[in-house]
C-alpha cells in the first residue's frame, strides 16, 4: 500500500502513534519509526512484527527538539528505503495553563515540540515526497479547531498547526505533493497525565467527556489512526488542506 512511511512522534510507544504505526504494518507499510524513548520504541517495533512478521520497521532514536536529530531521522530514513512516500508528524505534548499563569518556558516548549519540530522535518521531508508525488498527515487535535480555557500553549500550537496544513496544501499542490491534518477530539491515550493531570483527575476528565462530545464518548486510537491511514491512501487522492475532526462531533458543540 505504501512504500516508506516515516512516523514522527515524541513518544511512540503508545497512544496515536502507537496504533498508526501497528495499522500501517498491517497494511504493509514499510515504516521508519522515531522518538527518545528506545525501550518503548521497541514495544511499538515488536507489535507491528506481529501484524507482519517478514516487515520490520526501522527503528531511528531521536530527539525532534534538536535540528541536528532531526535532520538524522530524515537522512537515515531515505538512505534505509530509497525514498519517501508519507510523512505523519505526529510529535506533541500538552501543557496545562492560562495567560496568567503559562510562562514563556512552557510556551516555548509547547511551539517547539508542536509546531517548529513539524515545520522542520517537513521541509526536510517535501523533497523526497515531490520525488514520489506523496503525501503528509498533520496530527492536530481540536483544539485547533475550538478554543478551551487552562491549555492556552497548546490552543495556539494547533491552532498554528492547522495554518500550516493549509499553507503547505496550497504550496506543493501543483506539484501533486497533498498535506492534511486529523484533529482528534478527546482520545484516550497518555497526553493529559504526561501534561500533568492525576489519575483520579484523569477519570473525571474521561467522564466529563461524555458530556462534551455529541457522541457520549471520548474516542480511541485506533478511530485516529484510520483517519489518518485514510488520508495516506489512494483512497483520498483529491483531499487536501482539509483539516479532519475525528473528535465524535465535539467540533460542531456549542454551549446552551
Amino acid at each position: 500500500m505504501y512504500l516508506a512511511y516515516l512516523f514522527v512522534n515524541a513518544g511512540a510507544s503508545s497512544g496515536i502513534g502507537a496504533a498508526t504505526a501497528v495499522l500501517f504494518s498491517k497494511l504493509g507499510a514499510k515504516l521508519a519509526l522515531t522518538g527518545r524513548n528506545e525501550e518503548n520504541l521497541k514495544k511499538t517495533v515488536e507489535q507491528c512484527e506481529k501484524e507482519l512478521p517478514t516487515n520490520k520497521p526501522l527503528l531511528v532514536l531521536g530527539d525532534l527538539s534538536k535540528e541536528t536529530d532531526t535532520k538524522s531521522i530524515m537522512e537515515k530514513t531515505v538512505k534505509h528505503y530509497g525514498k519517501l512516500d508519507v510523512l505523519v508528524n505526529n510529535a506533541g505534548i500538552l501543557e496545562f495553563g492560562s495567560i496568567e499563569d503559562t510562562s514563556l518556558d512552557q510556551y516555548d516548549r509547547v511551539m517547539g515540540v508542536n509546531v517548529r519540530s513539524m515545520y522542520h522535518l517537513t521541509m526536510l521531508a517535501v523533497p523526497h515526497l515531490i520525488d514520489t508525488r506523496g503525501n503528509i498527515i498533520n496530527v492536530s487535535s481540536v483544539n485547533g479547531l475550538r478554543s478551551f480555557p487552562n491549555v492556552l500553549a497548546y490552543n495556539v500550537s494547533k491552532s498554528a498547526v492547522d495554518q500550516f496544513t493549509r499553507c503547505v496544501a496550497l504550496e506543493l499542490a501543483a506539484k501533486q505533493v497533498r498535506v492534511n491534518s486529523v484533529n482528534p477530539g478527546v482520545t484516550i491515550t497518555d497526553l493529559q497525565k504526561r501534561g500533568g493531570l492525576t489519575e483520579e483527575k484523569y477519570l473525571q476528565f474521561l467522564e466529563r467527556s461524555k458530556t462534551t462530545h455529541a457522541l457520549g464518548r471520548p474516542g480511541n486510537v485506533d478511530e485516529v489512526a484510520s483517519a489518518i491511514a485514510f488520508l495516506a491512501s489512494d483512497s483520498a487522492s483529491f483531499i487536501t488542506g482539509v483539516q479532519l475532526p475525528v473528535d465524535g462531533g465535539r467540533h460542531a458543540m456549542c454551549p446552551r
